[in-house]
């Protein structure tokens, strides 16, 4: 089944399937026409070459600068006087803000001090910073010079920081001295130090940016301090100017999260990646520039990449770096606190952060001290919105929640819905349709297109649009082996899920989430819908697990929300009735475990797989993007009391 076959009877005036049949029709001027809506030294004159890199590649022959068109060209339009960063940190209770105007001058001065320890065109770049202005600094004085960088988040492993130092082979690492959780202080340097002492590539130069908090020890020949080197050419009046890159050059190279020995790079191109990022800010998020429009995530993830720090800015708008939770700093009005502060356009968040406000704050009580009126969009994505959380949002903003779909491989939304064509119906529980660029498509294992409604692997048809990646860093036959060869002629999500009779797409979990129950493929997402039906439960998961009789059985984890008085016991056993009666006998769900918490990534995914692991008592490791290592520990013995991975 293809996603986006044809418009619902009852669809309002939307532009969107006109937009998607143009696009369809001639993919080229599609993207072409896009492409004019930045500057270039050069203008394409070739939109798509099919025979370059592994399945073709966007605007070949362009020249541009992705810096220039996020800052230089609006301070040269006259924007120079507008916030392009508004700085909120909670944890230190700091503040600020930084114009067009004076980010041109930060960041042309930080990448004079790149260049001068050698840093140039092709160079690699780590940057290993947290939630603070000088994080996008750094990425944006990279991008100025035609380094690569790529952004691992701040705190991360030193052995797992080490195994991208091997990869990268970076000219120059770039950190701060520490980074502030809302109840201790992360300092950075030892790990930075025990990762370059563990990795076989040593790095040139350290620059580290002094925070009040920690004081970092600077090795003598290798580390700098980020005033010290930033004061001394302005001593000098050096500043860098945008140098000239190719379209298809590399801009970053981000590593998924969670991968160890050799670790798979995403890389991202220039080109493909401005003309795709700006495209989407008008068209998907519906902001105008000038508009505040603020993603709460963190510049180590794909989301921070391109909508804290790229696409805001190409589009002319106010982006929020946000260094904070959305519950904790310091109550589970943080987010209002900032839309409301602000003037916040569209909050972009995961699932999970208001399923935590949900929890702390099931009324939304703390909602009433804020005027949040300005903003008119809320969007989701990250992992599978469950349609509770989706209709408290929207009934507790009034404003359209719009889930969208997308992955760190391809840098914006595969599927959503598009605000500034005119929204589409909301269907709960689906990110709605395939945006411009995107041939959606529903298979089974032979790759043969599967009926309306039922479940297989979503798969998009080649050629990927611009803006996705063209391979990994280095490594073009294992990106052909896990994206493009299982179903030839297309890229494999590894999500799974189905298309309606709207053309709507559903999203029911990665691939590795559909379990078998004596023969019966059953998604999890599914299941997870309705244990986050029950009044009780403020966020779930559910897990396959061995059984010898049906080879798989579904097992619940529910964590309730706050002022439950009920017992967990009897919360329990109302959990396995509603999956009974709502999925059937056939779900064969028998175990609900309520926990404390459940086991996230820093972005806040869920860690089934590692879940799974512990309850069929197999071998697993401590994951490197967990937030809490010590919760696993509790979830095992919590699962031993229920006689699960005895």
């Amino acid at each position: 089944m293809t996603a986006t076959t044809r418009a619902p009877a009852a669809a309002p005036a939307s532009r969107y399937w006109d937009v998607y049949a143009a696009w369809k029709a001639d993919p080229q001027t599609f993207w072409g026409e896009a492409a004019k809506g930045l500057d270039w030294f050069e203008q394409p004159k070739t939109v798509f070459d099919e025979k370059l890199g592994v399945y073709g590649r966007w605007f070949p022959d362009g020249v541009c600068n992705t810096c220039y068109n996020a800052i230089d060209r609006h301070v040269a339009a006259g924007r120079g006087d507008q916030d392009a960063i508004i700085y909120d940190s909670p944890v230190t209770g700091t503040k600020d803000r930084i114009t067009y105007a004076q980010l041109q001058h930060k960041v042309a001065t930080f990448a004079a001090v790149l260049a001068e320890f050698g840093v140039g065109k092709g160079d690699r770049v780590i940057v290993y910073m947290p939630m603070i202005p000088e994080a996008a600094i750094a990425m944006y004085a990279c991008a100025r010079l035609g380094a690569i960088h790529s952004v691992v988040f701040g705190g991360f492993a030193s052995k797992e920081l080490a195994t991208r130092i091997n990869d990268a082979k970076p000219k120059l690492i770039v950190t701060a001295s520490c980074g502030i959780e809302p109840n201790r202080v992360v300092p950075y340097k030892p790990l930075l130090d025990e990762a370059i002492n563990l990795a076989a590539h040593k790095p040139e130069t350290c620059i580290v940016f002094a925070r009040p908090q920690a004081t970092a020890k600077l090795t003598e020949g290798r580390d700098y301090d980020w005033a010290s080197e930033v004061a001394k050419a302005e001593a000098a009046g050096k500043k860098a100017d945008c140098v000239p890159v190719k379209a298809t050059d590399p801009l970053y190279i981000l590593y998924t999260s969670g991968t160890t020995g050799i670790p798979k790079g995403v890389v991202r191109d220039n080109g493909g990646h401005m003309v795709a990022l700006h495209w989407t800010m008008s068209n998907l998020y519906g902001i105008k520039p000038g508009e505040v429009y603020w993603a709460a995530s963190d510049v180590g993830w794909v989301v921070g990449h391109s909508y804290i720090v790229y696409a805001p800015l190409l589009a002319g708008c106010t982006t929020i770096i946000y260094e904070g939770k959305p519950v904790g700093t310091p109550d589970a009005g943080a987010f209002w606190r900032v839309v409301s502060e602000y003037k916040v356009a569209a909050l972009f968040t995961a699932p999970t952060a208001f399923r935590a406000i949900k929890k702390e704050d099931p009324d939304a009580k703390l909602l009433a001290d804020y005027d949040v009126k300005c903003m008119h969009t809320l969007f989701l994505a990250g992992e599978r919105a469950d349609p509770d959380t989706v209709m408290w949002a929207e009934r507790i903003l009034g404003v359209p929640v719009v889930d969208h779909w997308w992955q760190t491989e391809t840098g914006w939304a595969i599927a959503g819905n598009p605000v500034g064509l005119g929204l589409l119906p909301i269907k709960p529980g689906s990110p709605t349709v395939a945006m411009p660029g995107y041939d959606v498509q529903v298979v089974d294992e032979a790759c043969h297109p599967v009926a309306v409604n039922k479940m297989g692997s979503i798969v998009i048809k080649l050629p990927l649009p611009p803006g996705c990646l063209p391979t990994l860093w280095q490594q073009d036959d294992r990106f052909d082996d896990s994206y493009l060869h299982e179903f030839p002629g297309y890229y494999k999500t590894a999500d799974a899920g189905f298309v309606d009779e709207d053309g709507y797409l559903y999203i029911m979990g990665r691939t590795d989430d559909i379990i078998n129950v004596a023969g019966h493929r059953l998604s999890t997402g599914g299941m997870e819908e309705v244990l986050a039906s029950h009044p009780a439960v403020a966020e779930c998961a559910v897990i396959g697990i061995k059984d010898e009789l049906k080879g798989e059985v579904p097992c619940g984890f529910v964590v309730l929300k706050a002022g439950v008085t009920k017992k967990p016991i009897d919360i329990e056993n109302e959990i396995v009735k509603l999956v009974r009666d709502k999925i059937g006998p056939v779900a064969a769900f028998k175990i609900a475990i309520t926990v404390n918490r459940l086991p996230k990534t820093r972005s806040g995914k869920i860690l089934r797989g590692t879940m799974k692991k512990i309850a069929d008592g197999d071998n697993w490791t401590m994951p490197a993007t967990i937030d809490d290592p010590g919760i696993l520990d509790e979830i095992a013995e919590q699962m031993k009391s229920h006689g699960v991975g005895a």
